[in-house]
C-alpha cells in the first residue's frame, strides 16, 4: 500500500498535466527510499523500478507497458490495471502469499538503490534507445529548463570546454 504523501504528489503531477511516468516515478521514488530505509531490499535496482511500477499501476496511474517487454511483464502490467479498477479487496493476495514476498525481499541487500546502481541502470536503458530519441529528450528538456537555470547550464558548458 502507497504512503498518502506519494498518492498526493501522484495527483498534483496528474492535476499539472504531466506524463504518466513522471506520476508513476513518485512511486518508484518512494519504493528506492523504502529500500534504502531498510524496510526491504531488492535484488536489483530494475527490480527495485519494477514494484513502484507495480504500485503505480494499482493506484491508478495509466502507465504503459513497453513495446519490447517480456510476456510475464505484460501480464503483471494487466494484473496491476485490472486491480486498480476493483472496488474494495475482491481479489486479496492471501496472507500466506504476503509474508512469503516480504520475507523474499527483507533477504535482499539494498545496494539495488544505491546511486551507482540507479545510474548504471539509467544509462544501460538510455543506451537501448537510438541517439535521435536520447538527442530529443535533451532538447526538450533544455526548452523546459527556466531562463536562470538554462543560463547556468550553458556556463557550465562553457566551463567544460575551456578545461579541455
Amino acid at each position: 500500500m502507497p504512503e498518502k504523501k506519494t498518492t498526493d504528489r501522484a495527483r498534483a503531477d496528474k492535476r499539472a498535466g504531466k506524463s504518466a511516468s513522471t506520476q508513476a516515478g513518485e512511486y518508484v521514488h518512494e519504493e528506492i527510499e523504502h529500500i534504502r530505509e531498510g524496510k526491504h531490499g531488492a535484488s536489483s535496482a530494475k527490480q527495485a523500478i519494477a514494484i513502484g511500477l507495480s504500485k503505480a499501476r494499482r493506484a491508478g496511474v495509466k502507465a504503459p507497458v513497453k513495446k519490447t517487454a517480456s510476456k510475464a511483464t505484460k501480464k503483471k502490467a494487466v494484473q496491476d490495471t485490472a486491480a486498480s479498477h476493483r472496488k474494495g479487496a475482491a481479489k486479496k493476495t492471501s496472507a500466506k502469499r504476503s509474508t512469503a514476498t516480504k520475507k523474499a525481499l527483507k533477504r535482499e541487500g539494498s545496494a539495488a538503490a544505491s546511486k551507482t546502481a540507479l545510474s548504471r541502470q539509467g544509462k544501460a536503458a538510455a543506451r537501448k534507445r537510438p541517439a535521435s530519441a536520447r538527442s530529443a529528450a535533451a532538447k526538450k528538456a533544455a526548452r523546459t529548463k527556466g531562463p536562470a537555470v538554462r543560463k547556468a547550464a550553458a556556463k557550465k558548458a562553457a566551463r567544460k570546454r575551456a578545461a579541455r
